[in-house]
């Protein structure tokens, strides 16, 4: 049986209601645990070389990262890092005479500057002032590192690959600068393959950070993000088609994998398929928690925009189009309605309103199980009314949505075209 499969799930990261808890705690948040030695050492022995592998270049592109800085910030007479300023990376939405202008030039300059050694991009950092400084850290975020988190280490790709696009062949006057960018380019690529776990997943930060980041990542559209990137370059659209053969090859091999690790990752309910979770271990697949308020529970907000991938391949298989219509049903199921989520009048802040004829809204998590909406709080505890945790919660996090809509009304006229079997 392929690694990428798992046995039925178990909801074990949210403990039972013990007695002795208030009644509005239904549990507690367990930390996500990292890829280790030991944990690979459970695996069957047929799959383990393959995890040892990919655990030891993990470690060996760390030191690398991290040698690198050291010794630019020892060739500089610095004692800390230097930061570069907070910002939201580079913007793709341009006019198309943005791309073979100068200001599309400095820009990809700049993105190539704060590419890591490991090839990938660190988040929340601006690239569209100045370069990259010798001793400078890859990103605002504290360490050395790449990430997919925010869109980090795509958007710089898919930033790049419009700018050589637009170059074309011999771009005036620096033809060497699309030289590089492609360079750049294809080691980003490279460092989404390597990233690529043993079963088809990725983590959200690579090189392995350890936590709940080694964890397959759906949050944010993470590994949707990649999927869509390696698609996109494997069928050489639009701005891709400067990609080799090779790389392109390797890239629809890379989504292959991914798409079997993501029907692999859909919770199973009494034999029943039913959503995803924000994130799954990287081993047994199951759900897992991150930060201290977000624990293992079905996802509406990353199943839709899983649903909304799945829907946009050419020839989907009958194993994914199964997936799309067991998820869509428990979308369609899921939602609350005549109600608003919204500041109180009393001014209390955000809260769970009725409202007639208000909805639907999707709860950002869902039990495995029993459906009913979860959520957490800073102190690991899990409950099941949103009035219960604290206002510092309540007030700032995105405990509803409504993005399940888009995925549903796509899905109504997705689903005459693939019908149930």
């Amino acid at each position: 049986m392929p690694s990428c499969f798992r046995p039925p799930f178990a909801f074990a990261a949210v403990l039972l209601l013990p007695a002795l808890l208030p009644a509005a705690i239904v549990g507690t948040n367990v930390p996500a645990l990292p890829l280790t030695a030991e944990r690979i050492l459970a695996l069957p022995s047929a799959e383990q070389s393959a995890w040892h592998h990919y655990l030891a270049q993990s470690r060996a592109k760390a030191a690398r990262d991290q040698a690198t800085l050291a010794a630019e910030m020892t060739a500089a007479g610095l004692t800390a890092p230097l930061v570069p300023a907070k910002g939201r990376g580079v913007s793709l939405n341009q006019p198309a005479a943005f791309w073979s202008g100068p200001d599309a030039a400095h820009i990809a300059d700049i993105v190539v500057s704060f590419q890591t050694p490991a090839g990938g991009w660190n988040k929340n950092t601006h690239l569209t002032t100045a370069p990259r400084r010798p001793g400078e850290r890859s990103g605002h975020e504290a360490g050395y590192v790449g990430t997919l988190d925010n869109a980090a280490t795509l958007t710089p790709l898919r930033f790049l690959a419009k700018t050589i696009a637009a170059a074309g062949p011999a771009a005036a006057p620096t033809p060497a600068r699309p030289d590089t960018w492609r360079s750049s380019f294809t080691r980003g690529v490279d460092y989404l393959l390597a990233a690529q776990y043993p079963n088809g997943g990725w983590p959200q930060v690579f090189p392995l950070e350890g936590g709940y980041h080694d964890a397959i990542t759906f949050n944010d559209g993470a590994m949707i993000n990649v999927l869509a990137l390696l698609h996109d370059l494997a069928a050489a659209r639009a701005e891709f088609a400067f990609v080799p053969a090779e790389l392109r090859t390797r890239a629809a091999a890379s989504a292959a994998r991914g798409l079997a690790c993501i029907l692999a990752s859909q919770i199973t309910v009494n034999g029943r398929r039913t959503a995803w979770g924000q994130q799954v271990d990287v081993l047994s697949l199951a759900p897992v928690g991150a930060r201290n308020y977000e624990m293992p529970a079905q996802s509406a907000g990353e199943s839709a925009g899983i649903v909304l991938f799945l829907m946009a391949l050419p020839d989907p298989s009958p194993a994914t189009v199964a997936a799309v219509h067991a998820a869509a049903a428990w979308l369609q199921k899921t939602p609350l309605r005549d109600v608003v989520f919204k500041p109180a009048p009393d001014g209390s802040g955000r809260t769970l309103l009725p409202a007639p004829g208000a909805g639907p809204l999707w709860p950002r998590y869902a039990e495995i199980g029993s459906d009913r909406p979860l959520f957490g709080d800073r102190d690991l505890t899990i409950h099941d009314d949103v009035n219960a945790i604290s206002a510092e919660r309540r007030n700032g996090y995105a405990w509803f949505g409504d993005a399940p809509k888009r995925a549903l009304a796509h899905y109504a006229k997705w689903a005459k075209a693939h019908p149930a079997r």
